[in-house]
C-alpha cells in the first residue's frame, strides 16, 4: 500500500506500518469488492463494476447478511438505522480505509484494555492477532467490539524489530451479533481464542 495514501487516509493514531499490517490481513485491492456471509456461508453475487453497483448489493443484503466493503472490508450497516444512511464513502478508497482504521484503532484499545493495558511491546502481535480475529467475527471476549464504546488510551504499539503474528483469515466465521439478528441466548456465544502464554511472566 502506498505510504502517501495511508498517511493521507489512515487513522493518525495507528502507525503507517499498523495500518498495512491490518489491510493486508482483511482487506481487498479492490475498493468496490463486497463480502456477503450469511449463516457462516458465502453469498455469491456479481462483482460490481461501479460505486453505484457496489452500493446497491450492499443496501440489498445489509440486515439480512453480514456485508464487508472496499478495502479494509468495513462492515456496512455498523452506526446506522436505516439502509438509507449508507452513502458510498463505503466504496471510495480514501474515505474507507479513514473509517476502517478508526474503527480498527478502536478495537486494538478494546483488546489492549483487555490484557490489562500492557506497555511491553512484545505483547502486540498477540494484540494485533486477537484483533484482527475481532475485526473479522464482531466479537472480543463476548462483546460486539463494532458497537462497544471506545476506551480510550494509546493504541498499542508494536516492536519495530518483531513480525506481527499471522493473523487470522479474513474468512473467519462471524459472530452472530454481527451477523444476522438472532435471540438473546445467543449472544456471547462465539468462542474466542486467546493466548496468555505470551505475556506470562513478563513486567
Amino acid at each position: 500500500m502506498d505510504p502517501a495514501f495511508i498517511k493521507q487516509c489512515a487513522d493518525p493514531a495507528l502507525k503507517p506500518t499498523i495500518v498495512e499490517q491490518f489491510v493486508s490481513a482483511v482487506g481487498s485491492d479492490d475498493p468496490l469488492a463486497v463480502t456477503l456471509k450469511s449463516g457462516g456461508r458465502l453469498i455469491l453475487v456479481p462483482k460490481p463494476k461501479t460505486p453505484d453497483e457496489a452500493m446497491g448489493i450492499v443496501r440489498q443484503y445489509v440486515g439480512q447478511a453480514v456485508v464487508r466493503v472496499g478495502v479494509t472490508q468495513f462492515p456496512a450497516g455498523v452506526g446506522v438505522k436505516d439502509t438509507s444512511e449508507i452513502n458510498s464513502d463505503l466504496v471510495e478508497p480514501c474515505k474507507n480505509l479513514r473509517k476502517g482504521s478508526a474503527m480498527f484503532a478502536k478495537i486494538l484499545r478494546i483488546v489492549r484494555k483487555w490484557y490489562g493495558n500492557p506497555t511491553n511491546v512484545e505483547v502486540f502481535p498477540q494484540i494485533f492477532d486477537d484483533a484482527v480475529y475481532a475485526w473479522n467475527t464482531g466479537q472480543f471476549e463476548g462483546q460486539g467490539v463494532f458497537q462497544a464504546e471506545d476506551p480510550g488510551g494509546a493504541v498499542p504499539e508494536e516492536d519495530d524489530k518483531a513480525k506481527v503474528v499471522e493473523a487470522e483469515p479474513a474468512d473467519a466465521a462471524p459472530a452472530e451479533s454481527e451477523a444476522e439478528p438472532s435471540s438473546a441466548n445467543d449472544i456471547g456465544s462465539a468462542g474466542i481464542r486467546i493466548d496468555l502464554s505470551r505475556i506470562g511472566g513478563q513486567k
